[in-house]
């Protein structure tokens, strides 16, 4: 994640990074993006770059977490407890219509097609509930195969939507 010194910068500079982290990702690949583009847009010297971030992988995790972030603002994303189908559906639903001709939407798409592979897996808490943890798996999938074709949306919420209703039987 970001070093101190980049979470400290003011707000202007801050946003100037990130908006060159955005256009750099949302135009290449990880395994494409160059160091060299990203401090020419932002106007920062090649050495803040990595006084701010570790590496590449760092920058792109860093723009990637505030997108999602930005995109879940307004979506429900924690297991209340109890299983209810229609609080998932409605937050995929709610996910695909935010992140939509959003300014994150390229740069969503290319994670799904070319760099989720590059990151670290994050663990799913053993604790969560399997019906809730099937839930996620599915919600990430469908969210997946709409961004991936956007052509198939009504399908794959259709299938979505049975599959909780299944796992609510």
């Amino acid at each position: 994640m970001p070093s101190t010194t980049f979470k400290n910068l003011n707000p202007e500079k801050r946003a100037r990074v990130m908006a060159a982290l955005l256009t750099e990702f949302s135009n290449h690949s990880l395994a494409e993006a160059q160091v060299a583009r990203i401090v020419t847009a932002a106007g920062i010297a090649r050495g803040a770059f990595y006084k701010y971030f570790d590496d590449l992988t760092d920058a792109y995790q860093t723009v990637y977490h505030e997108a999602l972030a930005a995109v879940h603002r307004d979506v429900e994303t924690t297991p209340s407890g109890v299983f209810t189908p229609a609080t998932y559906y409605d937050a995929v639903v709610a996910f695909v219509d935010q992140f939509s001709n959003s300014q994150y939407d390229e740069l969503i798409r290319r994670h799904y097609s070319e760099n989720e592979s590059l990151l670290p897996d994050h663990p799913v808490p053993v604790s969560l509930p399997a019906a809730d943890w099937s839930a996620m798996v599915l919600s990430h999938a469908t969210i997946k195969e709409i961004m991936l074709r956007p052509a198939n949306r009504d399908a794959a919420l259709t299938r979505f939507q049975q599959a909780l209703q299944l796992l609510a039987e």
